[in-house]
């Protein structure tokens, strides 16, 4: 069991490495389709999302207005350090706003990434809340898409595959190249070998910033 104060740990040492370097170390693990489809793109905020999964899923429903009260329920769990991971069929509409995403804020989540749209951007920007999302719109969901379960398995939409699996407790990370879930069970190997790849990338780019041809930064310390 991972305590509150190294989840917290591990994710601050995450902020500090890139989606592309925690790719690589997922190839040569044996997870090569852990990322995201490249419609997944920052739509909120200016820091890197990364935090602990907690799944939401939803799908197309016509219901009466009046809200979603399953919506509310599955926010009102999230945790410090959570990233509510959206998942659903909800093409054209968006699954939550700016409301919402104080709501979620409040809980001390640290971001959400969306299989769908979002809307009031410029508010969650003001409220510096990073969200990952394949699009935005203004058409609301109520009354058209509702959330059925949370803290679930869900799939979300796949960079090398059709789907990845998101499990409640995954990790997500994600910067300006996109964004990836790490299997809980291999967190923190996955962190270990991501920040001594990081520290290799900087000890090349000093180099090369010393006069070293990119020819002897291969041959001294291999493809990175």
């Amino acid at each position: 069991m991972v305590s509150k104060e190294e989840k917290s740990s591990i994710r601050e040492r995450f902020l500090k490495v890139d989606t592309s370097n925690v790719a690589d170390v997922l190839d040569e693990m044996g997870h090569p389709d852990q990322g995201l489809a490249a419609a997944f793109q920052r739509q909120t905020g200016s820091e890197r999302l990364a935090g602990w999964a907690y799944t939401i899923r939803g799908q197309m429903t016509p219901y009466g207005f009046g809200g979603d009260a399953d919506k509310m329920k599955a926010c009102a769990a999230l945790s410090e350090g959570d990233v509510s991971v959206w998942s659903g069929d909800g093409d054209g509409i968006c699954y939550f706003g700016e409301l919402i995403s104080i709501g979620m804020k409040e809980k001390g989540s640290v971001g959400a990434i969306v299989d769908g749209g979002l809307r009031d951007t410029c508010w969650i920007n003001a409220l510096g809340f990073t969200v990952f999302g394949r699009f935005r719109t203004p058409v609301q969901s109520i009354s058209r898409w509702k959330v059925n379960a949370w803290n679930v398995p869900i799939y979300m939409q796949g960079a090398t595959g059709r789907r990845v699996a998101v499990e409640p407790g995954d990790f997500i990370l994600g910067d300006d190249d996109g964004a990836l879930v790490i299997p809980q069970a291999i967190v923190k190997e996955v962190l270990e070998r991501s920040e001594r790849l990081t520290e290799q990338e900087v000890a090349i780019r000093q180099s090369l910033s010393e006069g070293m041809s990119l020819a002897q930064a291969l041959e001294k310390y291999g493809h990175v």
